[in-house]
């Protein structure tokens, strides 16, 4: 018996002339982890959002067909009614948080619902504890790492004690290990308090290991939907990326050239006066790319901030030659312009002639004219990388470039990436797979924040 049942349904956001989701019938039961798969744009986001109740109440819209939740129409009933059956991390944790402070935010939740006041804290610091979250407890969210604040996010989900949760790319910011943790987290939901869960995700080489059934969306439509045995015989005929360990594309050895960027010993904090860096040293050269990885809180985007000039050390130097030009972990909060061509020409000067080949290169031709709010995550990452290769910059830093895109996708940025040998490129990255695939040099920020060459 289903939890939540989508019939025949269909999607068009507003303004567009292509449905986001085509007659699409699918079922969640109790106790089942269920996997959504396809490439970037393809349905997945939209499918949670209508889980959720999120479509169309919030987005708007045209809706055609019926979707049930715990026996409620989500055509009568919107997300307020839904809340506490349904929970939902959203694909991007930046705009989910209201409080300042962490403790606060994970139970604000409880509190919307009507939970007695006397077990809000318990059941937050729980929810906080089931996630390896509890030191963050009373931190201020603005200090946090992506990982970490994706992980505070989940906390909030999980302390509602959803019949159904929807994960919306939960392991993108994650480190292995606390990816590993999220998706054993999921099944033991599953199974210990019969939750119905609905996962997507772009790096699915572990949920497929662990879930129950996959559902695959491609342009929109449902072309596969079955137990994870036969979906993986399926994948391998038609998408082999989505079953392969990474899509190892290989590394081509170049000769480095001169030092574009050099960190000599630097130490940093933020405003609540945690050494986030200390003593850490980090050098780029040109034709070179290197991976940094690491833990979550380890400081990796605080290093590659250093490296690209955009934060200044406590101590210790910071030497750089060139333009330097970084991508943010959460680019879709810095749109600041309607059409896409003119999002990518903002840095070059308005350039219309410059933003095209950019677009292009990430494969984005032809959506010059669109908005960039209406494309989806793993679009609008697309098109930030595009913002970033159009100035033509002297040291590239990426900060989590494949979150929200596809395994496809990932081995086409590898070729891209590797194909320029004019610059230097810093990855920051939790996907070990892409960082293997792509680097000429990996860096691993130990939890004591001293690099280590691998």
């Amino acid at each position: 018996m289903a939890l939540a049942r989508a019939e025949g349904l269909s999607f068009w956001y507003p303004g567009s002339t292509a449905p986001a989701l085509r007659d699409v019938s699918a079922g969640l039961a109790p106790g089942q982890v269920s996997l959504v798969l396809g490439r970037s744009g393809s349905g997945k986001s939209t499918l949670l959002r209508a889980f959720a109740g999120l479509v169309p109440h919030f987005h708007g819209g045209r809706f055609s067909g019926r979707v049930e939740v715990a026996g409620l129409d989500t055509r009568r009933h919107g997300p307020a009614r839904l809340a506490g059956t349904v929970a939902t991390l959203f694909q991007d944790p930046e705009d989910q948080v209201v409080f300042t402070r962490v403790l606060n935010e994970v139970a604000f939740g409880l509190e919307n619902v009507g939970t007695p006041p006397r077990e809000i804290e318990s059941r937050a610091l729980e929810a906080l504890a089931s996630v390896g979250a509890e030191h963050l407890a009373g931190r201020l969210v603005t200090t946090l790492s992506g990982g970490e604040l994706q992980r505070v996010c989940l906390a909030s989900t999980l302390a509602l004690r959803p019949k159904l949760l929807l994960l919306d790319e939960p392991t993108s910011q994650l480190d292995p290990d606390a990816a590993e943790g999220l998706v054993e987290l999921a099944v033991r939901l599953a199974r210990d308090r019969d939750t119905a869960v609905l996962l997507s995700e772009q790096r699915p080489v572990l949920p497929l290991e662990l879930c129950d059934c996959v559902l695959f969306l491609e342009d929109g439509c449902l072309t596969f939907d079955g137990p994870v045995g036969q979906a993986r015989t399926w994948l391998e005929e038609r998408h082999p990326s989505f079953v392969s360990a990474g899509g190892d594309v290989g590394v081509h050895l170049h000769h480095f050239g001169e030092v574009v960027s050099r960190v000599d010993g630097v130490s940093f904090a933020y405003e609540d006066h945690l050494l986030v860096l200390d003593g850490s040293s980090l050098e780029l050269r040109r034709g070179e790319i290197v991976a940094l990885v690491g833990p979550n809180g380890s400081g990796k985007t605080t290093l590659a901030k250093l490296a690209a000039g955009l934060l200044e050390p406590l101590s210790g130097g910071v030497e750089r030659h060139g333009r330097a030009t970084y991508l943010s972990q959460d680019p879709g909060r810095y749109v600041l312009r309607e059409r896409a061509d003119e999002e990518v020409a903002v840095g070059v000067g308005g350039d219309l002639a410059a933003a095209s080949p950019a677009l292009a290169a990430v494969g984005l031709a032809g959506y010059e004219a669109r908005h960039p709010r209406d494309l989806s995550s793993g679009e609008r990452e697309r098109l930030a990388l595009a913002a970033v290769l159009a100035p033509e910059p002297d040291l590239l830093v990426l900060d989590e470039p494949t979150r929200g895109v596809d395994p496809e996708r990932k081995l086409e940025l590898a070729e891209l990436l590797k194909a320029n040998t004019e610059r230097a490129t810093l990855v920051v990255t939790h996907d070990v797979a892409f960082a293997k695939a792509v680097a000429d040099r990996v860096v691993s920020l130990a939890p004591g924040r001293e690099p280590v060459h691998a």
